[in-house]
Formats: structure tokens, sequence, C-alpha cells
């Protein structure tokens, strides 16, 4: 059974300058520093994140994971540059050319490289467009997608029709936090990181089961990364709300969230046995999979170590570690 990380962060080596192409700024481009190494940077030249090759070098990523045992990657975009906030036509441009190049290098080693897309969410007539391009014309096996569409949550109904168009295409969808709630006040501590985005996929796991998505797609293959984020830890409390005031939870679905504990994936990228036990317990083992977060540096540094480190796993290794994954992707074991 081979090793699948489903977690892992491609970008082109270069990017065009959006903001001289559409007349208006937000966008992120990269600044090369050297042969190895460069600077995202947004386009009011503000720093947002230094990087190395290995960001988008095929063969730099090749001779990591080989060393670290990973047989695939599943690749897709820095969630920065989902950019919902651009005009319709241009989101679905930026959406385009990263697909094309994301769908290049799985081309390039097919045996290495799996892909998910990405989407002009913002627009979700595009999006459907583009999703059936990523699934039929470039082989991708499915898409990423933030963790809400602007002041839309997942659960809203202008969406529906892209989990509708997945689940019939039979592509994954990632959901992948960013454009953490609350960043305003979380300016020290690197705090959108550490408490925003666990937020904000739990905040999407809720909207999907409250909003009815998963009731109504009974066939959508969904993952949430970082292990569900922060609702394996307030599970109760979510349950705990749904029965006592169902006149404001259950107004959508009258399903309670427990019941869908093994309708989805999460991601293995908890950083604590104890909490990789919780949430091989809570989705069960046949629902989580191995996901680094390759090549930042809150990911993990050896993929698949933490799940190897845990005894009583051991029996599962092979579906953690590849064949979860495997049958999220909708691809043979």
């Amino acid at each position: 059974m081979p090793v699948v990380d489903v977690h892992t962060h491609l970008l082109p080596p270069e990017l065009p300058r959006w903001k001289e192409r559409f007349g208006y700024g937000g966008f992120v481009h990269l600044e090369h520093l050297g042969p190895c190494r460069a600077r995202m940077l947004r386009d009011d030249g503000q720093p947002f994140r230094e990087v190395e090759e290995n960001l988008w070098s095929p063969a730099a990523r090749i001779a990591e994971c080989d060393r670290a045992g990973v047989d695939v990657q599943v690749l897709s975009t820095v969630p920065v540059m989902f950019s919902y906030w651009a005009k319709p036509e241009d989101g679905a441009e930026v959406a385009r050319f990263l697909n094309d190049h994301l769908a290049s290098v799985v081309a390039g080693a097919p045996q290495r490289f799996l892909g998910l897309g990405t989407l002009p969410m913002q627009a979700p007539a595009l999006a459907v467009r583009e999703l059936e391009r990523c699934v039929k014309t470039l082989g991708l096996s499915g898409v990423q997608i933030g963790s809400h569409v602007n002041d839309w949550n997942l659960s809203d109904p202008a969406l529906f029709e892209v989990f509708a168009a997945a689940s019939e295409l039979g592509a994954a969808v990632f959901v992948h936090p960013w454009d953490m709630m609350g960043e305003a006040r979380m300016q020290r501590y690197w705090l959108p990181w550490l408490v925003g985005m666990p937020a904000e996929v739990s905040l999407a796991i809720c909207s999907v089961i409250f909003g009815g998505v998963l009731e109504r797609l009974p066939a959508l293959r969904i993952g949430f990364a970082h292990g569900g984020g922060a609702f394996p830890g307030t599970l109760g409390r979510i349950q705990h709300g749904f029965e006592s005031r169902p006149d404001l939870v259950a107004v959508d679905s009258p399903v309670p969230p427990r019941a869908y504990l093994g309708r989805f994936w999460v991601d293995s990228l908890v950083h604590d046995p104890d909490m990789l036990r919780l949430i091989v317990k809570l989705f069960g083992e046949d629902r989580v999979m191995l996901g680094s977060d390759y090549p930042f540096p809150l990911g993990e540094s050896e993929p698949g170590a933490l799940i190897r480190s845990v005894p009583e796993l051991a029996a599962t290794h092979e579906r953690l570690l590849g064949e979860n994954a495997l049958r999220w992707l909708g691809r043979p074991c």
C-alpha cells in the first residue's frame, strides 16, 4: 500500500503580476532571492512568507518524499491564492492558471503526484465550470476549497451547486482554512494560525452538517484539514447545543451532528498522539488520512511519523497512511 500525503501545497515557479493585468491589487507574487529561495509578496509589497524551492520544484519534492518514505503527494495550491475576493472572471482566470500548472506537474510524474484544483467559489456557476474542467479535462482528483467564501459559510445555498457537482462528478473536496475569523484581534503570537485556523475548520464542518449539505449529498467525498480543527475538542458542546436549543441549531437539518461521524474525512495533522487517538476514535479508522501541510513550518516535518509513533494504531497503519486517502480520492487501492 503506497504512503499518500493528502495535504501538500504547490505554486508555479513564476506568478503573473495580476495587479497589472486586472487593474487592482490584493494578489500575491513571487520574488526570487536566489536559485532555491523566494519570498511571497502581496501587491503592496508586504511579505507573506519566505519559501524554498520545494514549493515549486517537482524534483526537490520527490527527493524529499523519497527520504521521508512518501510515495504520493496530493498537490493543492497555497490557500492565500484562492482570491475569492477578486472579480469573478478574474478569479476564474487565476484558478485556470494555477490548475493548468498543477495538472502539468501531475502529468510529469503521475506515479508520484495527484492533484486538487482550485475554484472561483465567489461565482458558483464559474466554479462548477472549472470543477468540470479540472476533472474531465485536466484529470485532477478533485478540488481544494476554503473554509468560507467571503461572507458565505459553506452552508450558504449559493454554494450548494458546487458541492452537488462535485458529488455527481465523483470529485474529492478538501476544505482548508483561510482568511481566519477575528484576525484583526490576533496580531500577536501567530494567533491567526494557532487559534483562527482550528476555529475555521470547525466552522466549515458545522456549516456542512447544520446546513444539510451532507444530508442532501450522501455520496459527497469531503475532507477537512488539520484533523478537523477545533471540532473534535468541542463536539460535546456542539451536540449539546443541538439537543438543548434545536430552535436555534436544527433550523435547516434535523439530524444531530454525531450522526455524521464517519461521513467525512480528516487529515492526521494534529501534532499530538492523544489527539490523533481521539480523531481516529471519533471519525473512524477509515476516515483519517495522512496529511503533512508540506512544505510549511506548521506541518509535520517527517510525514507519517505521528501515525507510526502510536502503538495502538499499528494495525491500521496501511489505512491511515494510504488506503483511506485513495478511497477518498476515488482511486484504486
